[in-house]
């Protein structure tokens, strides 16, 4: 799971609730102290929330732009219904991503807005993107595409690794019967065993944090996003049309990745025509690992 390096927010950003036509979500906002330049909505992955965006927060908006970063449904704070799993389709989340890009732009003042979606969040914003695409396609001449740029940070074309698929259905196949602090003092002692996790143990307040997230998750969540991940269909030759059609998009990651090999995620980026950024010293989470770097290549790219 994506580990924030720290909790405290900056004196530009706070925590808020935005209300949308599908329900309310939990988020993070920070603020430009002068004018706004533009604005970007960020999702995050699997097990994540929008804390993982924490570092991100003070260089995006003191280079001017107004920062959301969100809990998708069913993850932290946002929660989402227990018995449905089709309120976690990967289509269904994307409808709340244009959802949330409507209330968004509602707001006023924003500037364009750019999209960037985080691990299994990326596999969401393509969603977003590609339900847009079509409703554009079905009405010539009706509104363009919301969204300025296209962010693809730390995902991949299709099914996350093998080596991941199957940690994914272990966790699947036990949710139904084990309750989540029995799984999370699993998980613990396996990081225990593993000598190079229990090197890079967070602090104790971060800790506290990462238990507190994963006990607030929806179970159904889990499984059903879960169960995307390990058979998700490619869809970038889609995409790439949308992509072509006026949206420049950014295809970002460390150096390695356990979830989407890094060569994947170039060759990604190549079906796209998309901007490649490999930022150095980082793994899945560039966003909380190096984020003056994962910064500077986004302003970049919004630029």
């Amino acid at each position: 799971m994506s580990t924030p390096p720290f909790l405290t927010l900056p004196l530009s950003a706070r925590a808020l609730r935005v209300v949308t036509a599908r329900g309310q979500f939990a988020a993070l906002r920070a603020e430009p102290a002068g004018a706004v330049r533009g604005s970007a909505l960020l999702v995050p992955g699997f097990t994540g929330s929008k804390e993982d965006f924490i570092a991100l927060l003070e260089p995006l908006a003191a280079a001017g732009y107004r920062v959301t970063a969100v809990d998708q449904r069913g993850q932290y704070e946002t929660g989402g219904p227990h018995d449905d799993p089709a309120a976690y389709a990967v289509d269904a989340l994307g409808a709340d991503v244009r959802a949330l890009t409507g209330a968004l732009a509602a707001e006023g003042g924003t500037g364009p807005l750019h999209l960037l979606g985080h691990s299994f969040g990326g596999q969401v914003v393509r969603e977003a993107v590609l339900a847009a695409a079509a409703e554009a396609a079905a009405n010539p001449g009706g509104a363009p595409l919301p969204w300025a740029s296209l962010t693809l940070m730390s995902t991949g074309p299709g099914p996350i690794d093998p080596a991941e698929a199957e940690r994914t259905r272990l966790l699947i196949d036990v949710l139904p019967t084990m309750g989540l602090e029995e799984i999370w003092q699993v998980i613990q002692q396996m990081e225990q065993n593993d000598g190079e996790r229990a090197r890079r143990r967070p602090s104790p307040e971060v800790a506290a944090f990462l238990h507190r997230r994963w006990l607030a998750n929806v179970p159904q969540a889990l499984i059903t996003t879960g169960g995307h991940l390990v058979a998700a269909p490619d869809r970038v030759a889609e995409l790439a049309a949308a992509v072509t059609a006026g949206l420049p998009a950014l295809v970002l990651s460390g150096v390695q990745d356990y979830a989407w090999p890094v060569p994947e995620q170039t060759a990604m980026a190549e079906r796209l025509g998309a901007r490649r950024v490999v930022v150095a010293d980082a793994g899945h989470s560039p966003n909380a690992e190096q984020p003056a770097a994962t910064a500077e290549a986004l302003l970049a790219h919004w630029a």
